[in-house]
C-alpha cells in the first residue's frame, strides 16, 4: 500500500474498499446514503464580531463571525444594506491549504454562501438603510475553516445562519443635521429567510449526502442545492467534470426538501439554547 497522507490522495486499495462498500449500499462510516453526520453548534466569542457560531459536522469544523457596521450603499441599491462574504482556509485546517490570499476554493465557498443569503434576502436589507443613498448598515460575514473533513459548504451554511440569528448590533440615531450617532442599545437582525445548503456527491452510480473528505475526493461531481424557507430553491451549484442524470437531479432535490426541516430545526434549537 502506498503511504496515505490525509487530504492529499487516497490509495487505490482504499478507493476500492470504499467503492465496494457503496456497491453494497454501505458507507465507510456506517451511515446510509442519505444521512448527515452529527451536527453540533457552539456559540463562542470573536473579538469585534457582533455574532459568531462554530459548527462541527462530523469532523469538519467551521466558524463564522458576523460584523455589522455603517458603510456606503451600493449605487444600484441606495436604500438597502450591503453584504460581503469572505472565506479563509488556514493551513491548520488541512495539509492541502496553503498560506496566502484566498484561493479559488475559498472564493467559491464564499460565493455560494453569499448567493444563498443575497438572492432570497435572508435579512430585510431595506431595514438596514439609515439615510437612503448615503449611509446604511453593512454585513461582513467571515467564514474560517478549522478542520476539513469534507462538505465545507453545508457546515459553513449552518454556521453562517446560526451566527446571523444571534447577531446584535448598535442602533443609531440621525440628528436634524444628518449626523449619525451610535447608541448603546442593541438590536437583532430581522431574519426573513432560513436557507439551508445541502450537498450530494456522485461516486460511480451512487448519489450520497453529506460527503466526507475521502468521498469528496473520489466523487465524479458534487451538487449543492440551496433550499430557501423549505419551499423554494435559492440556488444550485455543481462542480466536477462528471455528469448527473435527470433522475439524479430529481433525487437530490427530493432529498434536499426532505432534509431541510431537520437542518432548520437544529439551527433554531441551538439558538434557543444560547439564549
Amino acid at each position: 500500500m502506498s503511504e496515505f497522507k490525509y487530504g492529499t490522495f487516497i490509495p487505490k486499495i482504499k478507493q476500492k474498499f470504499i467503492l465496494n462498500l457503496l456497491n453494497s449500499k454501505k458507507r465507510i462510516d456506517k451511515r446510509n446514503f442519505l444521512e448527515y453526520r452529527s451536527i453540533k453548534i457552539k456559540y463562542s466569542h470573536i473579538p469585534n464580531a457582533d455574532g459568531c457560531a462554530e459548527v462541527q459536522l462530523g469532523n469538519t469544523i467551521v466558524i463564522t463571525g458576523v460584523k455589522v457596521d455603517i458603510t456606503n450603499p451600493y449605487p444600484s441599491e441606495p436604500d438597502k444594506g450591503t453584504l460581503i462574504v469572505n472565506a479563509e482556509f488556514p493551513p491548520v485546517a488541512s495539509p492541502d491549504f496553503e498560506p496566502g490570499p484566498p484561493d479559488e476554493n475559498a472564493i467559491e465557498l464564499a460565493r455560494i454562501i453569499d448567493r444563498g443569503l443575497r438572492k432570497p434576502e435572508v435579512v430585510d436589507f431595506k431595514k438596514l438603510c439609515i439615510v437612503p443613498g448615503k449611509r446604511v448598515y453593512g454585513l461582513w460575514v467571515d467564514i474560517y475553516v478549522l478542520n476539513h473533513d469534507g462538505n465545507l459548504i453545508d457546515a459553513a451554511g449552518i454556521a453562517t445562519m446560526a451566527a446571523l440569528l444571534t447577531t446584535k448590533y448598535n442602533k443609531v440615531n440621525v440628528s436634524s443635521t444628518g449626523e449619525i450617532i451610535k447608541t448603546e442599545e442593541k438590536q437583532s437582525l430581522e431574519i426573513l429567510n432560513y436557507p439551508a445548503y445541502i450537498t450530494h456527491v456522485k461516486i460511480g452510480e451512487h448519489l450520497i449526502l453529506d460527503p466526507t473528505l475521502e468521498e469528496e475526493m473520489m466523487a465524479d461531481c458534487k451538487l449543492t442545492i440551496i433550499i430557501s424557507n423549505g419551499n423554494g430553491i435559492g440556488g444550485i451549484q455543481k462542480s466536477g467534470s462528471g455528469g448527473l442524470s435527470i433522475d439524479d437531479l430529481n433525487q437530490a432535490l427530493n432529498n434536499s426538501f426532505k432534509i431541510y426541516p431537520t437542518i432548520k430545526e437544529i439551527i433554531l434549537n441551538a439558538v434557543k439554547k444560547s439564549e
